[in-house]
């Protein structure tokens, strides 16, 4: 099955960076000004050694503005310090990207993962639409989820998404707002909102069919969101089909054309190393998404559009009847 998931407040944005050079092909002439900002999030930070380095070589360029960690992957716990001395550095931020499917468990998770393994996607998305996950392990794993990242990182995670988009799903969803406000206060963290426009999202013309769905499986969070004034994100694109064609700098082309007011693009940059090819099998769409975004082609293709990544932050939140009147019309 081809889903790949992934008071009130909403994410708003930083003023952008300077650009500090241009490609040699685009000169000051031709080069917009910079009107639009976005986040630009890696996913999967912790699964393997050869995403990690690509992720923080994407931090330390200023392309990555955040990335979401795997925290039940002995990866997160090695590598965590060099990424919190780059935050520091740099300012991105490191979120929990909350994950039930396919690896291993933090928890028990009883009636959830077997034999200490997450269930496969197709058995997570079908079980959790027929309400048939049970709360409790689920409770369960996302607690000890957010311990594994705050025993590491040494403090809450930045913002929370979901590996697969797993935070979308019924029951998922519940367990995670409860544990938001069980254990932080409010403004602490942001939360990632898959929901989109469907104008942009035909507009765009990529990932057509799991947008769509994921506007539909997005609107339950989304409405805990606002009731519990929790901040997020305004405008998501990223999704794809992982081919080789068109290129994926093509795609990224689209995205970036067809951005929200506060918007967040998701990507999945990496090395494949033996690791990652002991635990996933998305592999050859990683070096392709790495390599372009690593490249001068990315910096030209923004300088261009007149966007660029900027970093995430706590201002500029509207009113409550202003992002009810959002919801209502998105």
């Amino acid at each position: 099955m081809d889903v790949h998931f992934e008071k009130s407040g909403v994410l708003a944005l930083t003023p952008p960076p300077v650009l500090a050079s241009l490609p040699a092909d685009v000169s000051r002439e031709t080069a917009a000004p910079v009107r639009r900002t976005f986040v630009l999030c890696a996913d999967d930070y912790g699964i393997a050694p050869g995403v990690n380095r690509a992720i923080e070589h994407l931090i330390e360029l200023r392309r990555v503005t955040a990335t979401s960690a795997m925290v039940t992957l002995p990866c997160w716990k090695r590598d965590a310090p060099g990424l919190a001395a780059l935050a520091r550095v740099t300012g991105a931020q490191v979120g929990l990207h909350l994950t039930l499917t396919e690896q291993r468990s933090a928890s028990p998770a009883r009636g959830l993962a077997q034999d200490g393994r997450l269930p496969s996607l197709r058995s997570l998305l079908l079980r959790a639409l027929a309400k048939r996950l049970p709360a409790t392990a689920v409770a369960e794993e996302i607690r000890a989820q957010f311990d594994a990242f705050e025993d590491v990182w040494g403090a809450p995670p930045a913002f929370v998404d979901g590996h697969q988009h797993v935070h979308l799903l019924p029951t998922v969803r519940e367990a995670l707002i409860a544990e938001i406000l069980r254990r932080y206060a409010p403004g602490t963290l942001w939360v990632r909102d898959c929901r989109e426009t469907v104008q942009r999202i035909r507009a765009r013309g990529v990932g057509v069919r799991k947008a769509l769905f994921l506007r539909r499986l997005g609107r339950g969070l989304k409405a805990a969101l606002l009731a519990h004034g929790i901040a997020h994100n305004q405008g998501f694109s990223g999704l794809h089909d992982f081919k080789e064609t068109p290129p994926f700098r093509e795609k990224m082309g689209r995205f970036l054309s067809a951005l929200g007011p506060r918007a967040l693009v998701h990507v999945h940059p990496g090395r494949v190393d033996a690791a990652l090819l002991a635990v996933d099998a998305l592999t050859a769409p990683r070096e392709w998404e790495y390599g372009y975004l690593a490249s001068d082609a990315f910096a030209e293709d923004c300088a261009r559009l007149g966007v660029w990544p900027s970093l995430p932050a706590w201002n500029g939140t509207p009113s409550k009847a202003q992002e009810y009147a959002l919801f209502c019309t998105a």
